[in-house]
């Protein structure tokens, strides 16, 4: 008797620079597609932090994102794929930002843990002011660094543009073909 493969469950991550609609978006599709979708923990984190940041709470944030991606991946048995509001790649681009360096762990993981298909947000939005943002000058930089990782580990990404709904219609027309081209 021939053995039936099991297809493995598709991770789509939206990422991207600060107030690019990730947040939205990422959800947005979660309910058009009605599937779960893994929000980002570092916000979560952060509403709370009463100083800056140091690089051991970028290192919490990273295995906050990873056990809140796990827990989600644990109740996401019976579905074809998920989304995922960011990754921990955020933890490295921020700590090479801000510290110079990325911590042993995070950069260990890429290797490890793997994305299907990246919706890179484009930065043709406007910025929305929250206290949890830095940098709204920095947003070209932001995007070209997302870019510049994003092509380092060889992934399959769509840059996502527009405004509101066009841009959540950008956004699952990219899904959709990536779904196509991997049958499911």
């Amino acid at each position: 008797m021939e053995k039936k493969l099991e297809k493995k469950l598709q991770k789509v991550a939206v990422v991207g620079p600060e107030s690019t609609g990730k947040s939205t978006t990422t959800q947005w599709l979660a309910n058009s597609f009605n599937t779960l979708w893994v929000p980002e923990y570092a916000r979560y984190y952060c509403e709370t932090l009463q100083r800056e940041y140091t690089l051991q709470d970028e290192l919490n944030m990273f295995f906050g994102q990873i056990a809140l991606e796990d827990s989600i991946l644990s109740i996401s048995k019976d579905r074809k794929f998920i989304f995922c509001d960011t990754t921990f790649i955020t933890i490295k681009i921020w700590s090479d930002y801000l510290f110079g360096f990325t911590p042993k762990p995070v950069v260990d993981e890429l290797s490890i843990r793997t994305y299907d298909y990246y919706l890179l947000m484009d930065i043709d939005m406007p910025w929305e002011d929250d206290p949890l943002r830095d940098f709204p000058d920095k947003r070209e930089y932001f995007f070209d660094v997302w870019k510049q990782e994003l092509n380092k580990l060889n992934a399959n990404y769509t840059i996502i543009s527009g405004m509101g709904a066009e841009r959540n219609k950008f956004a699952e027309s990219a899904v959709l073909e990536f779904l196509h081209t991997t049958g499911i």
